[in-house]
């Protein structure tokens, strides 16, 4: 979490409060001020690769959907599995599949413990200033409690525990994406990093999110003769990526939004980075753009324009700060060599698999089975950019993989790219809650593509994909089934692929040091 204000925002004590919120000391390096919290260092998400056609729409006007495609993405909501009208989605989530109690919930596996007694709220002078009330005199509701009085994106913050990033069904979860796509915005900076341009945007309520500008449309597919570290990063991606990552259940992404900004009034004029600032200009065609200063494409050749200002993108709510919430990198095993003509070591030898479960931390516990979860995320999104992933360091060994940086998913519907399935296919592990919810997704009642077309309806930038996408997610499907199958055949018991999982809460309380 990160409370620091710009340097040229007034100052005020809101950094301790909210710290103190989450049990930190008072004098502490962390909440030392903007210095040592800046913008700059928040989660890297990764940018985006290259600039094709940009396209926006009026502000407060979303996409326009032809009366064909509106027919199309609404076609399948007509009939739940119980034969009656109603919401296939809401369906799914109602699935026993998707009632499995997660373990309880201790202190040690909490990722912030909160003050119970630190309150916060809007000033009532009118001022979109967020203040905490810690020693002001106000009276809660009745049956209110402090936690009640935190923002969204706090809320989501002090959620976050050993097994999940977010609960299944918590109102927590649209309420954050609404703020993403609706917040006033106060405060553009360019994120540090990475080979394109990305920006985080601040909101009155001290939230922050990452903005992803739109780099091409929805129905162009990644060229051919692209390598996949030269692809192109996706808005719509990622936005249709954590509805994916929540459908299956994963619930690793954090929630992401579709949204119009205005270049001019959200980011120009409100910027507080001199570098960032030098970059806008106007086209010849009148249009508002801007390129920013990164590695690799940010220039005038690859700027990013509005229609004249406003440009479509994704917001994804922030983690907490890396200073108070230490996050680990790890190299993927399965990691591509990113060079034109060599290949990685898993390309060349069929029984990789076996020295990488020898090799720690995939020698116990689920890391493993937890690193086929996200190969299957990949498969069906065409990710091929799944070089690194990351956990909180807090939990060690014993929690979830981050699924973060999707914005290479969804490039290519007309082609499956086996390779991503390599894990899986070498492995041949699988967990066994994965692998009933992949089967239920592939029955008619609860179909993945119908699924996710009305997950993603809801979005302000509607229709997030392109219909092949969606074709081509029910084809994918069927094949990381059939992979799982093959392994079935050549192990002969089932107990030597599907990995029961529903044993491992209890395990894992027993194994982990205090």
């Amino acid at each position: 979490m990160d409370l620091a204000l710009p340097s040229t925002r007034r100052s005020c004590s809101c950094d301790q409060k909210a710290a103190k919120a989450l049990g930190i000391p008072a004098g502490s390096r962390l909440v030392a001020g903007p210095k040592k919290l800046s913008l700059r260092i928040l989660q890297d998400f990764s940018g985006s690769n290259g600039s094709l056609e940009k396209s926006s729409h009026p502000q407060g006007v979303g996409p326009q959907v032809k009366d064909g495609d509106r027919g199309i993405q609404h076609q399948h909501e007509d009939v739940n599995p119980g034969g009656t009208k109603g919401s296939k989605l809401a369906a799914l989530f109602e699935h026993p599949l998707y009632k499995i109690p997660t373990p309880e919930v201790t202190d040690r596996d909490k990722l912030f413990v909160v003050n119970p007694m630190e309150k916060f709220s809007l000033r009532s002078s009118g001022s979109d200033e967020w203040v905490s009330n810690s020693k002001a005199k106000m009276v809660l509701p009745t049956g209110k409690t402090a936690y009640d009085t935190y923002p969204a994106w706090l809320k989501f913050h002090v959620g976050i525990n050993r097994y999940e990033l977010y609960p299944r069904q918590n109102p927590l979860t649209p309420a954050l994406i609404e703020d993403l796509a609706t917040l006033k915005i106060v405060s553009s900076v360019q994120k540090s990093g990475g080979t394109q341009l990305k920006l985080i945007m601040m909101f009155p309520n001290y939230g922050q999110a990452l903005f992803k500008p739109m780099k091409q449309t929805r129905d162009q597919e990644t060229p051919v003769d692209f390598f996949y570290f030269s692809d192109f990063e996706r808005h719509n991606a990622e936005i249709a990526a954590f509805h994916l990552d929540r459908i299956l259940d994963f619930r690793r992404i954090p929630p992401v939004s579709g949204r119009l900004v205005n270049i001019t009034q959200e980011i120009r004029d409100i910027t507080t980075d001199k570098k960032l600032a030098k970059t806008f200009f106007i086209s010849p065609a009148g249009n508002v753009c801007f390129y920013g200063e990164c590695s690799y494409y940010c220039s005038t050749e690859h700027a990013l324009c509005g229609k004249p200002d406003q440009l479509e993108g994704s917001m994804a709510a922030l983690l907490p700060d890396k200073t108070l919430a230490k996050r680990r990198s790890w190299r993927s095993p399965w990691r591509r060599s990113y060079h034109k003509s060599k290949k990685a070591e898993w390309e060349l030898n069929p029984n990789y698999c076996a020295q990488v479960k020898e090799t720690p931390p995939y020698n116990r516990g689920h890391r493993l089975l937890d690193l086929i979860d996200m190969t299957v995320l990949d498969f069906l999104m065409g990710n091929m950019d799944r070089h690194h992933y990351e956990t909180f360091e807090k939990f060690g060994n014993d929690t979830f993989l981050l699924h973060l940086d999707n914005g290479r998913g969804f490039g290519t519907h007309s082609h499956d790219e086996m390779s991503i399935l390599a894990p899986l296919q070498q492995c041949c592990r699988i967990k066994k809650s994965t692998y009933l919810r992949l089967q239920l997704l592939a029955t008619e009642p609860y179909r993945l593509s119908d699924v996710l077309r009305e997950a993603l309806a809801s979005d302000r930038l509607a229709p997030i994909l392109a219909e092949p996408h969606l074709r081509a997610l029910d084809r994918r499907l069927a094949k990381v089934l059939a992979a799982v199958g093959e392994c079935l055949a050549k192990a002969g018991q089932e107990q030597d692929v599907v990995v029961d999982d529903a044993a491992r809460p209890r395990e894992r309380e027993k194994r982990t040091p205090a």
